[in-house]
């Protein structure tokens, strides 16, 4: 909920800011990344400690399906954010 939140409020100030906003929003993105690489790791980790790396096994780690749903909705964030930054870069 307070990740939410953050996100939340620096999009906001991004919104109202101009060249500032754009490094702020692309600092941002960057961490972002910097995160799904980290659950990608802990991904990987989990599978290795269970033995099971298919999704389809009923014996796959639930931290590893939890993992990657949190994952693949950073990924999607991530792509809006980048959409966003796209008018501003064409511009210049």
């Amino acid at each position: 909920m307070l990740g939410r939140f953050r996100l939340r409020q620096t999009m906001q100030k991004v919104s109202r800011s101009g060249a500032a906003g754009e490094l702020q929003l692309n600092a941002l993105i960057a961490d972002l990344w910097w995160r799904v690489r980290l659950m990608n790791t802990d991904i990987l980790e989990e599978e290795a400690r269970a033995g099971v790396f298919d999704v389809r096994e009923p014996t796959y780690p639930l931290l590893a399906l939890n993992l990657r749903s949190r994952r693949d909705n950073l990924v999607s964030t991530i792509g809006v954010l980048e959409q966003r930054t796209k008018p501003a870069s064409e511009a210049a």
